[in-house]
């Protein structure tokens, strides 16, 4: 591919992903001011910039087989744990900006726990398995990630109570 339409649907794809994630904010809180339709408008179209995203991302040949897409996600969660987030946190925390301290914060120690995840996920992929974990938490204030049933009564980064955590299952 061409240097130019490479970094242009780069540039579309984090675009097409940014809105993906906006949209589907703004229908969650559509629904808790009772807006179902204004929700579910932003839900599909939510959905349509994911199908945009999708699609730019297989046209720049970054979906690869399941080892080099896990490889992939222990690369990005470094990236996020060893450069990205501690800047970020440094300079929020430089220019006093306590909101964008309490976050960077938040996500430099999901991302710590996503990192160990992905690299478990290799080593049994690259046996032919699948991932060990049947139920993944996730703490919906800060994006804490646990894996398994027996979670602790409060997030241990946060302190949100442990009712409030997301469940996904296999």
């Amino acid at each position: 591919m061409k240097k130019m339409t490479e970094e242009f649907l780069k540039a579309a794809f984090a675009g097409e992903s940014q809105a993906h994630m906006k949209y589907t904010i703004f229908a969650e809180e559509a629904e808790k001011k009772g807006m179902k339709k204004l929700a579910n408008l932003f839900k599909a179209i939510a959905y349509a910039e994911y199908v945009h995203a999708k699609n730019h991302l297989k046209a720049l040949g970054l979906v690869g087989d399941t080892v080099d897409n896990v490889q992939a996600g222990i690369d990005g969660e470094s990236f996020e744990i060893e450069e990205m987030y501690p800047v970020y946190n440094n300079t929020a925390n430089f220019q006093g900006e306590k909101e964008a301290v309490r976050t960077t914060h938040y996500a430099l120690e999901a991302e710590k726990i996503h990192q160990k995840m992905y690299m478990k996920a290799k080593e049994l992929v690259e046996k032919g398995k699948d991932y060990a974990a049947e139920k993944v938490f996730i703490c919906p204030v800060c994006g804490y990630t646990h894996e398994g049933g027996d979670l602790p009564d409060k997030c241990p980064v946060c302190g949100a109570p442990k009712e409030k955590f997301v469940e996904f299952s296999a």
